[in-house]
């Protein structure tokens, strides 16, 4: 699609709700590996997720060796879901490559003309934003500006440490996460995402940098019979949606 004419692809919502509700968390896979050119896809449009800025604060470390996707399923605990699918994916949440990311994004824009006001944010706004300064110190000090000058109009509150950074990372990540699920599930194939798993490990095993975030681990592949164990449940809309 011809991003600059505006041109819109029909859009079958059924197929999409297709892919959305058959979407399982699945536990066995079976032994089919997932085509690369499948993969390929599916992490492309993963990367496509929105995220803040536009600074990708991501990365995603596919596990396809036996003998390494054995050790990774072990740091896995040993679920099911880990020790059977044919690959694993470590979805890393990065806090240290925005500026990096700020960079690429004016030397890299898509258009032949950079808007001023792109290039002002990204060489003069997000420096200041995204940085916290030594030990903490500017956060702090933009922590204190923010509620001041937030008591007569909005600002935007934080990132204002380190530890609202890797908030600010996951988010973004997991935004990508789930476009990478519904993808595999467009493409025919399934996941599970995963919590339980010891992160020291994988990042050793993954040779992980140490800022990056595991966000989650993601088993990949044909959904087995019994791959799904129960019938979804979900709480009632009411509790969780408020109309106002």
């Amino acid at each position: 699609m011809n991003a600059k004419a505006g041109a819109l692809p029909d859009i079958n919502v059924e197929e999409f709700r297709k892919v959305v509700r058959s979407r399982r968390s699945i536990r066995r896979f079976k032994n089919d590996p997932v085509p690369d050119d499948v993969l390929a896809d599916c992490l492309e449009l993963a990367t496509l997720a929105p995220n803040s800025s536009n600074l990708q604060p991501w990365e995603f470390y596919v596990v396809r060796t036996p003998e390494l996707k054995s050790r990774v399923a072990g740091a896995c605990l040993g679920q099911n879901a880990a020790k059977t699918a044919p690959l694993l994916i470590a979805i890393v949440a990065r806090t240290d490559t925005w500026r990096n990311h700020a960079r690429l994004a004016v030397e890299q824009w898509p258009e032949e003309k950079l808007p001023p006001i792109v290039e002002k944010y990204y060489r003069k706004i997000a420096p200041i934003h995204y940085n916290q300064g030594p030990f903490g110190l500017l956060g702090v000090a933009k922590k204190a500006a923010g509620f001041v000058v937030g008591l007569t109009r909005p600002v935007p509150r934080g990132p204002y440490s380190s530890n609202e950074m890797k908030v600010w990372a996951t988010k973004s990540t997991a935004l990508a996460a789930e476009n990478l699920m519904l993808a595999l599930r467009a493409h025919g194939y399934d996941s599970c995402p995963m919590e339980g798993f010891d992160e020291c490990r994988v990042k050793k095993l993954l040779k992980i940098p140490k800022k990056g975030l595991v966000t989650m681990m993601l088993a990949a592949g044909k959904r087995a019979e019994n791959g799904v164990y129960n019938q979804q449940y979900r709480v009632a809309q009411e509790n969780l949606i408020h109309y106002l």
